[in-house]
């Protein structure tokens, strides 16, 4: 069976290579002519650019691979790793390395091929550090390579579940940086595009590399296979549909037209891809239908060595089968990656490249609330977080538990006010004006928080989640737990780190540069909302938050740090209102609005909603601090009570006894020593 696992990685290497070329040639990206008179790289160049990429897609995604099975597929015992995964890690720790080789050379030939110079010359010149410091895509490469460089040398010691769950989310990050600054960035509706690339590589790569890591697992004998195999197929399916969504909206982003599909070079090779994905979707079917359940009758239990250690072979055969399919589809992407997509013209100007979308009409009431700009990221986020908490609802009453109405309420208000804001007129024209993107601050950081810390969601996946099938082991409730009595959420959760986080970084954002810096890219401005979201969240969960928190403040001084807090907010405005030049005037001058009032003055507008808006959460937070400390008082109150009503009745009882003793003492017949004496 090992002989088996090796010749079937080597043919998926050799595969997903044979792909890559065929659809490098199909596309034009490894046929392209040299034109006299201009500077040619070199065929080292040519076909090592491709294949130095196919390296770096193919580390990350084993990596990725091998620590999900390491930390998620395999069972832990009492918090400890299983010794097959901590010998997985190790193997992480080497094609981490080859990872950050593969992202190297790719460096090298990316600048090799930019400045048509040799692959040698790029080595000893200056060119390199030059791309590295001044160009994103160099700069994304070579975060690639200090991260991978990282993972390789951490993997070689961790040996607990929270540190390979740690390398894991390192890898996904790591595999982020370089499709967000190449096509994407530059396509026509860049907002799409980028957020659609995002998830698509954040979905795949746990699928792909996991199934590799699951083949490599059952033709080496491992145990726990039930076990792994069936979280991989619960995961399989959520990333097959997250690879789907993101997909469409990538094809949607770069081919607006649906004939480019087919006259043109990138077209026919998404064409390819998407064949190849609706037959893996097959596979994974047949996986969930037919391999699983025998695999299970194999091994019932799932967690013990099963009597034949040797897996059903219909499964290796699909699994195998379904690695090379994947193996092929990860060369199509690496090729369309190398395929520059088709030019439309769309007559854009400077303001559509800055900010994906043409400017706005002048801004009116009606506009904000007609002229509606979908994010994805935000309607993913939506949808996944009111999906898993109605699950979580559900869950209950079917059991005959009650959750409570009101915090049902809470979550669901929390969530459309995320869209009014990111989804509506708002998000429109808040790219342009100051005054809108502080609309979009202060409810995300400031209103929204409040009613999603109301929902509970925490006490309501405590209570929806199952526990792990076996002590020790760690599902997701036992990650929820981890993750709550962990000494970094104790740090951030401390009401001084919250405070600190919350106000401090406002300042940081808007008086530092940093703020124009964000405004330049999609991803820079969509990062900076997330922040204030999660900032918000983190402080009004301290204050009134129903979730347990790593310290539980008495009402008095959850009161005092409001009222200590909220005034930071008001000469945060006034501040804004005081200011005698514009903030990322850069940005907002290139624009150049022509309508409504002057950045500067818009900006002013925008301190002033700053300044009103503190009054409003304020008043919610002190409404839901009332109702929470009366209704603790009313606990304790009932909780005193029976403790006093079990006193008394147990003073009661012990009264009765005794008075039962007294009686019986009377009815005793008198004893022979108190018998009068005879005559």
């Amino acid at each position: 069976m090992r002989r088996q696992g090796v010749i079937t990685a080597l043919v998926a290497a050799l595969a997903g290579v044979g792909a890559m070329v065929a659809a490098g040639l199909l596309g034009g990206a490894l046929r392209e002519q040299v034109i006299p008179g201009l500077s040619d790289a070199g065929t080292l160049t040519r076909w090592g650019l491709p294949l130095s990429r196919f390296v770096m897609e193919a580390g990350g995604t084993l990596t990725v691979g091998v620590l999900l099975g390491a930390a998620v597929l395999l069972p832990s015992t009492r918090g400890v790793l299983d010794p097959q995964a901590v010998r997985y890690l190790r193997g992480a720790s080497w094609i981490a390395a080859v990872w950050a080789a593969g992202a190297a050379a790719t460096l090298i030939f990316t600048v090799s091929d930019i400045l048509g110079l040799p692959a040698g010359k790029i080595v000893g010149g200056s060119e390199l550090s030059s791309y590295v410091g001044q160009i994103p895509q160099g700069t994304a490469l070579m975060f690639v390579v200090l991260l991978a460089a990282l993972i390789a040398l951490l993997a070689r010691t961790a040996v607990t579940p929270g540190s390979a769950a740690g390398l894991l989310v390192v890898a996904l990050v790591a595999l982020l940086p370089p499709p967000l600054t190449g096509h994407s960035s530059s396509s026509p509706n860049h907002e799409l595009a980028i957020s659609g690339l995002a998830m698509h590589i954040v979905a795949l790569s746990p699928w792909v590399g996991g199934l590799l890591a699951l083949v490599w697992h059952a033709t080496h004998d491992g145990d726990h296979l039930g076990v792994a195999a069936g979280r991989f197929s619960r995961m399989a399916l959520w990333c097959y549909v997250a690879v789907g969504v993101s997909g469409v909206a990538n094809v949607l982003s770069r081919l607006p037209d649906p004939s480019l599909l087919y006259t043109t070079d990138y077209g026919r090779l998404v064409l390819v891809k998407l064949a190849l994905f609706i037959v893996l979707g097959i596979f994974g079917y047949l996986h969930r239908e037919r391999t699983l359940p025998a695999l299970m009758a194999h091994n019932p239990k799932g967690y013990a060595r099963p009597a034949v250690t040797r897996p059903p072979w219909a499964f290796v055969r699909l699994a195998g089968a379904e690695v090379l399919l994947m193996a092929a589809t990860l060369g199509v992407a690496v090729a369309l990656a190398r395929t520059a997509p088709p030019a439309v013209n769309l007559d854009e100007d400077a303001v559509t490249s800055m900010i994906g979308f043409p400017m706005p009409p002048p801004i009116t009431v009606a506009r904000l609330a007609t002229m509606w700009r979908p994010d994805l990221f935000f309607a993913v986020l939506v949808v996944v977080l009111g999906g898993l908490y109605a699950a979580g609802v559900a869950r209950l009453r079917a059991r005959g538990d009650a959750w409570p109405p009101g915090r049902t309420i809470a979550w669901g208000v929390g969530l459309l006010t995320i869209v009014a804001v990111t989804m509506t007129g708002i998000a429109t024209y808040s790219p342009v004006l100051f005054s809108t993107h502080m609309i979009q601050h202060m409810v995300l950081s400031m209103l929204s928080p409040i009613l999603l810390v109301l929902g509970a969601p925490v006490t309501l996946a405590l209570r929806a989640l199952k526990p792990a099938a076996i002590r020790g082991d760690r599902g997701p409730r036992e990650w929820l737990t981890v993750i709550l009595h962990s000494r970094a959420l104790r740090f951030i959760g401390h009401p001084a780190t919250a405070t600190v986080i919350f106000v401090g970084s406002t300042y940081a954002v808007y008086f530092t540069p940093l703020f124009g810096y964000l405004m330049r890219a999609h991803v820079g401005h969509l990062a900076m909302l997330v922040h204030f979201l999660a900032s918000g969240s983190l402080f009004f969960w301290v204050l009134i938050g129903v979730d347990p928190t790593p310290r539980k403040l008495p009402y008095v001084a959850k009161m005092l740090l409001l009222f200590v807090t909220m005034p930071f907010h008001a000469f945060f405005g006034i501040a804004l209102m005081n200011l005698g030049k514009p903030l990322a005037a850069g940005w907002y001058t290139s624009l150049h609005r022509p309508w409504g009032t002057s950045v500067l003055a818009d900006q002013h507008t925008g301190g002033s909603i700053a300044w009103a808006f503190g009054e409003i959460p304020t008043f919610i937070v002190l409404i839901a601090m009332v109702l929470q400390w009366y209704a603790d008082d009313q606990r304790l109150a009932r909780r005193l009570e029976r403790q006093a009503d079990r006193t008394a009745g147990k003073t009661d009882d012990e009264l009765a006894e005794y008075n039962a003793y007294l009686a019986s003492l009377d009815k005793r017949p008198p004893s022979a020593s108190s018998s009068p004496p005879q005559e």
